[in-house]
């Protein structure tokens, strides 16, 4: 991906990916951290298994073959069985052996029966007895030899818990995260971030009072606690990932720690600065290696501005929107465009649509391409004006009809085949048969009419509607030259 940290430098690296909606910076932080994430090693479980044999004598191994089989309810096995048990099989292919494998396995049962046996004849028994056979030919492990088995058993029950543990890994991908991830909001402060008093419930002491107990504790941050586990492992690189830095105040944030996060002001470099923490006075200084990364919306203009302090701090990095990226769909769902007057190009689209939003709204009501992104069909291309673009667009017009009909290439257009509807004009342009009937569809989704608000928001005393054809999917919107209109 463009714009991307060099992550072969080990030094500090503050960085902010800034632009309008829909630009991939969220994105971008998630791709960054795959760089701070520790996947486990894919472990297979044969090998697992020949690290659990391969000092076994072929006693231990018939062993160990009775007591898997026993939690598996089995206590009775006869020699086929056991010899093709994957304990036994895999024995065998340590020691390369592929030939007289019931031999192997009838004389080690027999040289470890006792002496008392009654259904077992055998010269050179071993001191120790494990096994015995019923008359049926079918072998069992002498309960008295479990005594002698503790540490064997053991040893499985740790074979099996590692092969739990590997299918788990194998199936969700563990992995251990050297970053740390947090959302800035209005009321996101130090407390959240740094360190703060935060209630804590702890159960009486006394037999009086069987209400658990409110008491007050300092406790670390999301920024604290990451630097405590850098700090505790230097060799190795951490990130702190923030989304929306901007949608919080970051001097009353980031505090004391405005100054420290600065690279040369780190611990261990030339200028390295530690402050003592505002609640529990702790002597505190942000490791070296701690990176941070963020996200900016340069759209929030209602939003607490970004401290000219921090823009000294942070290499900024511009997202502009990528229609590149973006498709040619076909009018035909799920069909490859035949030719130019069947196919919608998404990529001059986005271009028609920002180039006219950037002349009468500014650059940065630009429309990302993730707006498109997901669009492969006339269907959801028809969903996503519907449901976002025309409603991102109303709110940055401010409901201004003659805006949105500009940005939509609807001035020339009859009415049938504009995006956007002057309510008025509709008004005096159809019979009262045809307005009731619009005013029946329109008013089933108030998402759908700007009568002076869209979504709650205040809009112009000018009203619209999207037209009742694009909401119902029909009529001109069902032909890509309408589309096409849109190019630059």
């Amino acid at each position: 991906m463009s714009n991307m940290p060099d992550f072969s430098v080990h030094k500090p690296t503050n960085m902010i990916y800034k632009g309008v909606a829909g630009t991939g910076k969220t994105y971008r932080l998630l791709q960054i951290a795959k760089h701070y994430t520790d996947y486990l090693p894919k472990v297979n479980n044969e090998d697992l298994l020949v690290q659990l044999l391969q000092d076994f004598s072929w006693r231990e191994v018939l062993c160990l073959i009775f007591l898997d089989m026993h939690n598996k309810k089995k206590d009775l096995l006869k020699v086929p069985e056991i010899v093709s048990h994957e304990f036994f099989s895999a024995k065998a292919a340590q020691n390369a052996r592929d030939k007289n494998l019931n031999s192997t396995a009838w004389l080690e049962l027999r040289r470890h029966s006792p002496t008392n046996s009654k259904t077992v004849t055998y010269k050179n028994r071993s001191s120790q007895a494990y096994f015995d056979k019923d008359h049926s030919g079918a072998w069992y492990l002498l309960p008295e030899s479990m005594d002698f088995l503790t540490e064997l058993s053991q040893q499985l029950a740790e074979f099996q818990q590692a092969q739990r543990d590997n299918n788990i890994n194998q199936e969700h991908h563990f992995s251990q995260q050297r970053f740390s991830m947090v959302s800035f909001h209005q009321a996101y402060g130090y407390e959240e971030f740094v360190e703060g008093l935060r209630p804590v419930m702890a159960a009486s002491s006394t037999p009086q009072h069987s209400q658990p107990q409110m008491s007050y504790a300092i406790v670390d941050g999301a920024f604290l606690k990451l630097c405590q586990r850098a700090a505790s492992d230097p060799e190795q690189r951490y990130a702190l990932l923030i989304d929306e830095i901007n949608r919080a105040n970051v001097s009353r944030v980031f505090g004391e720690l405005l100054s420290l996060i600065e690279p040369d002001k780190r611990d261990g470099m030339a200028n390295a600065m530690t402050v003592n923490l505002a609640y529990s006075g702790r002597a505190f200084s942000v490791p070296a290696n701690v990176d941070i990364y963020a996200t900016m919306n340069t759209q929030d203009h209602s939003l607490a501005p970004l401290d000219m302090a921090l823009r000294r701090r942070f290499r900024f990095v511009d997202c502009p929107p990528q229609p590149e990226l973006l498709p040619v769909i076909s009018i035909n769902a799920g069909l490859e465009p035949a030719n130019e007057a069947e196919s919608i190009d998404l990529a001059k689209v986005l271009m028609g649509l920002n180039n006219r939003i950037t002349q009468t709204l500014g650059a940065e009501a630009q429309l990302g391409h993730a707006f498109l992104w997901s669009v492969y069909s006339l269907a959801e291309l028809q969903t996503v004006l519907i449901e976002q673009i025309i409603p991102q667009l109303a709110q940055a017009a401010g409901g201004q009809v003659s805006v949105l009909q500009y940005i939509l290439k609807d001035e020339q257009q009859p009415m049938q085949a504009q995006f956007i509807q002057d309510s008025q004009m509709l008004i005096n342009h159809d019979s009262s048969n045809k307005r009731d009937s619009q005013n029946n569809i329109t008013a089933q989704n108030p998402l759908f009419v700007g009568h002076g608000s869209l979504l709650g928001q205040p809009m112009a005393a000018e009203s619209y509607n999207i037209n009742t054809d694009l909401i119902a999917k029909t009529g001109a919107f069902i032909k890509a030259i309408v589309y096409q209109r849109l190019y630059p």
